[in-house]
């Protein structure tokens, strides 16, 4: 498929400095995070319809009652999840569009991702493969199950809202390493960054979100 990865209009490079310069206003500080949300064409993972809206800071839906998060949370949850520098061994829990994907594999080594939703997964590993971000494995399964058979990782992005940290994913967290996670129910949930030390963990509150909640099983 032939892709307008430049954009034109509302989709243009233009638009996407604004985008970057507004991230920078926000708080943003890494340069790296910086020019791959820049590099990144998020209009191709919206719908056509809504491509004018892909670099306002807002999140869109995307099917399946799932979203595309907004710019600034998908900077900042990554900026928290490098904030120690870079990583080698990245766990995303919901691949989604595969937005959020196609930033970490400009920043990280490499990333192994997983959806409950098949649909929505094949549709972002084609869109992620054409952008030529191939250091990224794909798994259809229960999120909050992870992927055991890679643990352990430097670095855990979970991008749904469970009421509580899953217990497969703490376990799956390297020593030294980090997860970022939205936790708690719709209107109320905060923003954790959890840290794995050699005698537990330690748990930083952030900010308040608001993510899609975290639900079990596979379509």
């Amino acid at each position: 498929m032939m892709l307008n990865v430049k954009g034109i209009g509302m989709t243009s490079m233009r638009t996407r400095e604004r985008m970057v310069g507004r991230l920078k206003e926000q708080g943003i500080t890494n340069h790296k995070i910086l020019d791959a949300m820049r590099n990144t064409p998020r209009h191709l993972f919206v719908d056509e319809a809504l491509a004018s809206r892909a670099y306002e800071d807002t999140a869109l839906p995307i099917g399946y009652n799932q979203t595309i998060s907004q710019p600034y949370i998908v900077a900042k949850m990554t900026e928290l999840l490098l904030a120690s520098g870079p990583l080698a061994k990245v766990l995303e829990i919901g691949t989604g569009c595969g937005y959020q994907t196609a930033v970490l594999s400009q920043l990280v080594d490499y990333v192994y991702t997983v959806e409950r939703i098949q649909p929505l997964q094949k549709k972002a590993k084609n869109l992620v493969w054409s952008l030529k971000h191939k250091n990224i494995s794909y798994l259809h399964s229960d999120g909050g199950w992870g992927w055991p058979e890679h643990a352990p990782y430097d670095g855990i992005l979970v991008t749904a809202a469970p009421p509580e940290i899953p217990e497969m994913l703490l376990r799956q967290l390297a020593i030294g390493g980090v997860m970022v996670i939205p936790i708690g129910h719709s209107g109320g949930q905060e923003l954790q960054r959890v840290i794995r030390n050699a005698s537990g963990f330690e748990v930083e509150i952030l900010e308040s979100v608001n993510f899609v909640p975290f639900l079990s099983g596979r379509e």
